[in-house]
């Protein structure tokens, strides 16, 4: 499965810049775009899917918050 680069715009406006076949060369693809452009309201970001829907889903699902505290 490859690594899939996203930006990330509000209101989870998605947008593919890249695909890679490891994680190092997707983490400096992902460095690079963050060094080139200010931050504009856009992330960047890395997810490990089968296929750019797979990964789209992924990065729209809500994560439950983590536990305050010692819980």
């Amino acid at each position: 499965m490859p690594y899939y680069v996203f930006g990330v715009k509000p209101f989870a406006q998605l947008e593919q810049l890249g695909q890679c076949a490891t994680f190092p060369e997707a983490s400096v693809q992902a460095r690079a775009l963050r060094a080139a452009e200010p931050p504009a309201g856009r992330r960047i970001k890395i997810i490990f899917a089968d296929d750019p829907l797979a990964a789209e889903d992924l990065l729209l699902q809500v994560r439950p918050a983590p536990p305050d505290g010692d819980d």
